[in-house]
């Protein structure tokens, strides 16, 4: 896996990339980072569900959801 830096000289203006190979330590934590974004994207989508199917048996009560805003729920 390449990694590209950027380093910025704010004296002199001048940019540079610099194309390495990722360490080791870094794979992992990219890994980790992928790995978390995957359980909190699945979280959000089973968060989602649950509030659609609460919002169809409002529905099938005759309610919406700006009913249970207004009770405070």
């Amino acid at each position: 896996m390449k990694i590209i830096e950027k380093e910025f000289n704010a004296i002199t203006g001048e940019e540079s990339l610099i194309e390495r190979d990722a360490t080791p330590n870094e794979i992992a934590e990219l890994k980790k980072a992928e790995l978390e974004r995957q359980a909190i994207a699945k979280a959000q989508a089973k968060s989602e569900a649950k509030r659609q199917v609460a919002l169809a048996k409002l529905a099938a009560l005759g309610l919406e959801e700006d009913d249970l805003i207004a009770l405070g729920l």
